[in-house]
């Protein structure tokens, strides 16, 4: 298996902004899964100021080819100016849930 997996990484305020971008990077084919953990606690400076907030995290397990896409669509939809948006590459994994990762982003 050539391909190259990684986990995607964002926070979201809004927990249904989170599941409108999880159902859309879906059905475009741009993720195989992603996974939403409620009320995480942000702690960041922004503009001079500390701020904290809650927050929703969306680990999204795709494919690195599909990335930037996937980038870009998250960008369009979410609500902050600059959202975070992490790759992590995997190195391992069950290799029949990686072929499952595959084949459902092609």
């Amino acid at each position: 298996m050539g391909t190259e997996f990684i986990l995607v990484l964002t926070t979201i305020e809004k927990y249904l902004n989170a599941v409108q971008i999880a159902k859309v990077l879906i059905a475009e084919k741009l993720a195989a899964c992603c996974t939403i953990l409620q009320n995480a606690t942000s702690f960041y400076e922004w503009q001079g100021a500390l701020e904290d907030r809650k927050e929703n995290v969306l680990l999204i397990k795709t494919t690195k080819v599909k990335f930037e896409a996937l980038r870009n669509r998250i960008v369009e939809l979410h609500t902050d100016k600059v959202p975070e948006i992490i790759s992590i590459k995997i190195d391992d994994g069950l290799k029949e849930y990686l072929s499952w990762v595959e084949a459902t982003t092609m």
